[in-house]
């Protein structure tokens, strides 16, 4: 036991020599919790430097071996607290910090990680809480796709998921070469820090086929040195990620039944339909492609690109939109531009690509009438699967109208069921008539199997006769093609649509059968009363504006009264007046509260609902934050 102290000694004593390292002209590796790198700046006047990754902070004890005067600006490249553990000594001397946009969060809110992370019966397996124990304020968050200049000096950003779901690497040109600093992707040739950080849900694969599609990509940057947060400089990086995608894809096939080729999977994402319609199956939702004789492509539909599952968790730092497939898509269809890009409902896993495609390609995004207030405003209404921000619309379009892009003619129609806010589109290609559906079939995965599920679900707002309504517009339209969002596009067999009619009355059946329809509307979800905004924001002692609309489920005309519940210290300064509704009518009413004194995250507000002789009591709330 008595050598115990000495290798500890050691251990915390760097060597002499052995902290600073140029690993490049004017890039120095700093030896510290992880490899922090300093890009120096180039150019007449100050010597200063970019680092990137942090480390403990160490680094700022000894720029004077590297003949810089100070740090300018530090970019991580991912989360991890071994990377990023004394950013507070940047914080306090005024250094920006940028970070990935997936991982946000993890740097400026992390306290709501600690406060909110499940801890009981945990199968959330991810590394998130290898993040700092306290926030820091994020300057900016770096442009994925893009270069961003920090200190006079230029650096590329390139999504690199693998080590945790929203890593980045930083591409520098310098002298003729193309350094990257990778994180933790990589460690060795074929190597990586750490196999635990790429498990990201329960038993599943996710993480080491992203370090195989990662691997390739990078490998298409054609790089000249890699340079990773642990481990040492890599002269050979082809070498180094060709072997990484081997390793990893042996790995990855040790877990399935079956081979899954993912490079075949990012160099030949699309499968061509027609001659000039395409769909994407690398995506979670299925993305399709419509080809113009202008060399422009429209996209219906981007949510997760090229995915190989979703992690744990439905927070922020688990999404991770990127554009992986749009190198092949361009490469192999002659595509120059992607010009317009339309969902057909708002749910994240259609639409999480949308903002970063419209950042990257200036891609146009064009909404139908009734999905266009969902992505615009997600805190308004209590739906889910919406995406984190707002996602504003370019063009809104009119349901039923056909509206014109390039050569084609394309009709939104109006298509309830998965959702009350979804649009199926219409169109001609190749002499095929094609009805885009989005998710309102499916078969669940389940193999051979052709008479699809009709894919409700009551919190999107189903109501009773929507499949009823969507089975008439097929009818009508008469489509050749199904192009859906989670099972193969469909070409229609005699039988088909007459199937979905019946699916659809069924359906009704099956639910007149089961609620007291006859006796009370009460609809397929069993909502009365909804207030709007479901989530809002108002400072302390401020006023807010709320509304709630009411309907009533009876026979007759009956009295609504709404009362409103409200936390200690607020105040209600406008109470919606009790109403005469005829049967079946809805109607808005206002409700103007005053907030109390304190800041709070997540107050409730309810309101308490008798109509006619139905008591509901504090049927609808929604949340409010003070501060």
């Amino acid at each position: 036991m008595s050598d115990v102290p000495d290798v500890i000694e050691e251990l915390e004593r760097p060597r002499a020599g052995s902290v600073v390292e140029e690993v490049a002209r004017g890039v120095y590796r700093v030896r510290d919790t992880c490899n922090v790198y300093v890009i120096a700046s180039e150019g007449p006047g100050e010597r200063t430097g970019v680092a990137v990754d942090f480390g403990s902070g160490a680094v700022l004890d000894l720029l004077g071996e590297m003949g810089i005067t100070r740090i300018t600006d530090v970019l991580m490249t991912h989360h991890h607290r071994d990377q990023g553990q004394g950013l507070p000594r940047a914080v306090e001397l005024g250094i920006p910090i940028h970070v990935p946009p997936v991982e946000v969060d993890l740097f400026a809110a992390v306290d709501e990680l600690w406060r909110t992370r499940q801890l009981d019966n945990d199968y959330n397996v991810r590394q998130d809480r290898f993040s700092l124990l306290e926030p820091v304020p994020v300057a900016s968050t770096v442009p994925e796709y893009r270069a961003g200049e920090y200190g006079g000096v230029r650096l590329r950003v390139i999504p690199t998921p693998g080590h945790t779901i929203g890593s980045v690497s930083y591409l520098l040109e310098r002298d003729g070469r193309r350094i990257a600093f990778t994180g933790d992707f990589i460690y060795a040739p074929g190597k990586v820090w750490s196999l635990a950080a790429t498990q990201w849900s329960y038993t599943a694969h996710e993480g080491p086929a992203m370090v195989v599609l990662t691997s390739h990509l990078l490998r298409d940057e054609r790089l000249d040195l890699l340079l990773p947060s642990h481990g040492s400089p890599m002269d050979d990086p082809e070498h180094a990620l060709r072997l990484l995608a081997d390793r990893m894809q042996y790995l990855v096939d040790s877990r399935r039944w079956h081979h899954w080729d993912l490079e075949q999977r990012l160099r030949h994402p699309f499968q061509p339909l027609t001659d000039h319609l395409l769909y994407n199956a690398s995506a979670l939702a299925y993305s399709y492609v419509l080809l113009s004789r202008t060399g422009e492509a429209l996209v219906i539909d981007y949510g997760y690109d090229m995915t190989t599952g979703l992690p744990t968790g439905t927070d922020r730092a688990a999404r991770r939109p990127w554009l992986a497939s749009l190198p092949a898509l361009k490469r192999d269809f002659g595509v120059r531009r992607i010009s317009v890009a339309l969902p057909t409902h708002y749910h994240d896993d259609h639409v999480a690509g949308l903002p970063l495609l419209r950042e990257v390609e200036g891609t146009e995004i064009w909404t139908p009438e009734n999905v266009a207030p969902i992505l615009d405003d997600p805190w308004k209404y209590d739906l889910p699967c919406q995406w984190f921000e707002p996602i504003r619309s370019d063009r809104v379009l009119k349901l039923g109208e056909p509206f014109r892009w390039n050569e084609y003619t394309i009709t939104p129609h109006d298509q309830p069921g998965h959702t009350l806010f979804q649009a199926a589109y219409e169109l001609e290609v190749d002499g095929v008539r094609v009805m885009f559906t989005g998710d309102q079939q499916e078969n669940l995965g389940i193999p051979g199997e052709r008479h699809e599920i009709l894919n409700y679900q009551y919190r999107n707002r189903f109501r009773i006769e929507d499949y009823r309504k969507s089975a008439r517009l097929y009818k009508r339209v008469r489509p050749g093609l199904f192009a859906t969002g989670h099972w193969p596009p469909r070409w229609v067999e005699p039988g088909y649509l007459e199937y979905l009619g019946y699916a659809g009355d069924d359906l009704v059946e099956m639910h007149e059968a089961l609620l007291p329809l006859d006796e009370l509307d009460l609809g397929a979800d069993g909502v009365l009363a909804r207030i709007v905004p479901y989530r809002a924001r108002v400072a302390p002692r401020g006023e807010l504006t709320m509304t709630v609309t009411v309907r009533n489920p009876h026979r007759e005309p009956a009295e609504a009264v709404v009362r409103p519940v409200v936390p200690g210290g607020w105040a209600v300064l406008e109470a919606p007046a009790p109403i005469l509704l005829d049967e079946g009518e809805e109607r808005e009413l206002p409700l103007r509260l005053a907030a109390g004194p304190e800041i709070r995250r997540r107050a409730r507000v309810a309101v308490d609902v008798t109509i006619g002789p139905l008591r509901l009591g504090q049927h609808a709330e929604a949340i409010v934050d003070v501060e």
